[in-house]
């Protein structure tokens, strides 16, 4: 259960900076408000808690394996939790589109290639990255992470343009909110904003 609570606590808090950032990539509100929604159906939510934050399971898999089946290799498949997370990551990214691989195209002869993405969902995936940083690292360096990670990411060129021109963008806004003098005032949902440099943040 706690593995669970603890899963459930980083998602509400990674929904709650891609908000964020959603605001400033222009992405829109109804995608940001949904964000994500399968990872709370149970083919998503127990293998990705499981994996993350419940090592004691894990542990236990691999004893269990070695007890009923002599090798670990002989277990069947799923047995391992990072078996039934990989399947839960295969399902995230064939319901959400806002992940670049759910437009990328799988051919039986021909080769393989990325088709653009909509602006909405490349917006979306521009802010979902920056919130996974941000909820994970506690810091906003999403350009940083996609200059290390880009030729991994298998985007049209018409979507890597607009993606790059995001991205500069927020790396811009984190530096004049870095050096600015904040002024914030509450608004809505327990956040409040700077009205110089437009930063939200949870109320202080």
């Amino acid at each position: 259960m706690k593995a669970y609570l603890q899963y459930l606590k980083y998602v509400l808090v990674h929904k709650y900076f891609v908000f964020v950032a959603g605001l400033k990539t222009k992405a829109p509100i109804w995608l940001l408000l949904i964000h994500d929604w399968s990872k709370f159906l149970p083919d998503e939510f127990i293998p990705y808690a499981d994996y993350f934050y419940n090592k004691p399971k894990q542990e236990k898999e691999f004893i269990d394996a070695f007890r009923l089946y002599g090798i670990a290799e002989a277990a069947p498949f799923g047995h391992f939790t990072r078996e039934r997370f990989n399947r839960a990551w295969l399902y995230h990214q064939r319901r959400n589109p806002h992940h670049w691989q759910y437009w990328y195209l799988m051919q039986d002869n021909d080769p393989n290639y990325p088709i653009p993405m909509p602006e909405k969902y490349a917006r979306e995936m521009v802010a979902d990255w920056a919130g996974a940083g941000r909820a994970i690292t506690g810091k906003w360096e999403t350009l940083a992470w996609y200059e290390k990670n880009k030729e991994k990411i298998l985007l049209h060129p018409e979507t890597r343009s607009l993606v790059e021109n995001l991205l500069r963008g927020l790396t811009q806004r984190a530096l004049d909110a870095a050096s600015c003098a904040h002024d914030f005032r509450p608004i809505k949902n327990n956040s409040e904003v700077c009205v110089k440099c437009r930063q939200i943040q949870p109320r202080q």
